[in-house]
């Protein structure tokens, strides 16, 4: 009884409930008769394990110190992947269904102005993008029906990225804007200022009845871009494949791969096999850069894979005029970019003028040090001609109809809000337009979103000045409402005066991004009031996650994702078609 007492004694005070009938349960069964009469010494045993079991179940665990307590919050850290990850779906989620499902459009209204786009390039898509449509009856005239995203364009010719990831449909486009827009496949063959119309031809293959007609505008927008520049040279315009279109990247891919497969037949010269394996890009700027990194590429990572007889025969060579590549790009970057380039076997022609091109070889001047001129013949299979920019016809003839324009030799001169010189009616956007700042998508992006901002504004004041109109009107008439009339009156001058206080275009330079293969990119990016120059693997990511941010939709973004990625895991196609 003693043991047993002091055993219940050790019992906790929340655990005395069940414990006490325990041990009445207990002292019941041992006052009943003697005790070594009636339980033996294996049933104390038991009975005292019984009631050790009961005060071990019964009495609360310890609490753990209050220092092992503040790693509890660790265990959230491996919860925020997951919740980045499904918003990260919720939010592609989203914009694929918006993508799909477009709200309903407002139809044209026959009073309001017609204003025609020309071209469906980076100014114009710019420009359609952020203009409220519901204030005007907007028509898009093109040859393509599509929008091209071309950072990305180099990326096509060597099957990395497929072409229709970096094509956008123009419908799909004007299909989310809040009133219809007209869309005609056509090419602008002239402009007529005076009477105020469009001439547009149907280039198609398949023809109706009807494949030129006139289409009257009340403003138009010239964005048509440019065409490549020969600068006269002979052979250039036969004999080379320029990188400006989907199908220049479609030509250029079939004839890496004809000059692969008839390298490798049997039989050909060693001659004949360092020819055709020569690859000449002529033209330092980003895309010759980056053409001739992503050639590069193809040929280390997949090419000698798989026909190792003749890879190491290859080579690519890049020529440009100017002393070095990349003119845009701080000094330093260019030295980065010309190691990187002699570490990856890419020879780099600076200060070479091309004089004339055959079918098999290059004819070029050499520019030297000292002064000389050396003139050198270089054969090539493969021709890429990436430099230089020339005025379309539309826009020739245009100039030559417009007497202010005269004098331009380049392009469309326009004043600082992008009116073409001579005119009050007509605005350009792009590479046909001469306003000062380089020939890239960047200018002709911000260039089109200041065009929607300012036609957005004179349809606002339109709209208040005719309201203006209408409560001045009356107010003679509505005695009793005159102060509100002339408070209102008031309120929409201040809104008139805000909104025609508009500032001249002015470009924002954003950075320069370029890709000079082996997963190493280089980018000069405008930071506060300076710049920030970097190369390297990490500006690889860098490079991707900002022209991936760039891509017009979401469906693009998918696609290209998915082209890496098969890219990496499965390697380039190397089909010929």
């Amino acid at each position: 009884m003693a043991s047993t007492s002091r055993a219940l004694g050790r019992l906790s005070a929340p655990s005395m409930g069940v414990a006490r009938l325990q041990t009445q349960a207990v002292s019941r069964l041992l006052s009943s008769a003697p005790r070594r009469a009636l339980i033996s010494e294996s049933r104390q045993v038991a009975v005292t394990q019984q009631i050790r079991r009961a005060h071990t179940e019964t009495t609360p665990l310890p609490e753990p110190p209050k220092e092992r307590r503040r790693f509890r919050k660790l265990r959230w850290l491996w919860r925020a992947p997951l919740f980045v990850s499904l918003a990260g779906i919720a939010y592609v989620g989203w914009g694929v269904y918006e993508e799909r499902n477009p709200g309903p459009q407002v139809e044209p209204d026959p009073s309001k102005k017609t204003l025609v786009v020309l071209g469906t390039g980076w100014g114009s898509v710019s420009l359609l993008k952020k203009l409220d449509t519901e204030h005007y009856n907007v028509i898009v005239i093109s040859p393509r029906n599509y929008f091209l995203f071309t950072p990305l364009l180099p990326s096509c010719t060597t099957g990395l990225i497929e072409h229709r990831s970096i094509m956008e449909p123009i419908r799909t486009i004007l299909r989310h804007k809040k009133a219809n827009v007209k869309f005609y496949e056509a090419e602008a063959s002239s402009v007529d200022p005076e009477r105020k119309v469009v001439r547009v031809l149907d280039t198609s293959e398949i023809r109706g009845d009807v494949v030129e007609t006139e289409i009257p505008y009340d403003m138009l927008v010239v964005g048509v871009g440019a065409e490549n520049a020969t600068f006269g040279i002979p052979g250039v315009r036969e004999h080379t494949c320029f990188l400006k279109e989907i199908g220049d990247a479609q030509r250029i891919r079939k004839k890496i791969m004809d000059c692969v497969e008839t390298a490798a037949f049997k039989g050909q010269s060693q001659e004949e096999i360092d020819r055709l394996l020569h690859m000449v890009v002529v033209g330092g700027g980003p895309t010759g850069v980056e053409f001739a990194g992503e050639l590069q590429d193809f040929f280390e990572e997949d090419i000698k894979k798989l026909i190792p007889d003749i890879a190491d025969r290859f080579r690519v060579t890049l020529i440009e005029a100017l002393p070095n590549v990349l003119p845009s790009f701080s000094k330093q970057l260019i030295e980065y970019t010309e190691s990187t380039f002699k570490e990856e076997k890419i020879d780099i022609m600076t200060k070479t003028m091309v004089k004339r091109v055959t079918e098999k070889t290059v004819e070029a001047e050499i520019s030297k040090p000292d002064g000389t001129r050396e003139k050198i013949t270089l054969p090539y299979g493969l021709l890429v001609w990436a430099t230089g920019n020339a005025v379309r016809p539309v826009v020739k003839d245009l100039m030559e109809r417009i007497p202010a324009q005269k004098d331009s030799r380049r392009g469309l001169a326009v004043n600082e809000y992008l009116v073409v010189q001579g005119t009050r009616d007509i605005w350009a956007v792009g590479d046909c337009a001469v306003a000062g700042y380089a020939p890239t998508a960047q200018v002709a992006s911000q260039e089109g979103n200041f065009l929607a901002g300012l036609f957005n504004n004179m349809a606002r004041t339109e709209v208040l000045e005719q309201r203006v109109r209408e409560l001045s009107g009356s107010l003679n008439l509505a005695p009793g409402n005159a102060a509100e009339i002339s408070k209102e009156i008031e309120e929409h001058e201040r809104q008139l005066r805000r909104i025609k206080d508009i500032k001249p275009f002015h470009y924002s330079h954003q950075g320069s991004l370029a890709y000079i293969g082996s997963e190493k990119a280089v980018a000069d990016v405008s930071w506060f009031n300076g710049n920030l120059a970097s190369g390297g693997s990490l500006t690889f990511l860098f490079w991707r996650s900002a022209y991936l941010s760039m891509c017009f939709s979401t469906r693009n973004r998918l696609l290209v994702i998915n082209d890496w990625v098969k890219s990496k895991l499965f390697g380039r196609d190397v089909s010929r078609e």
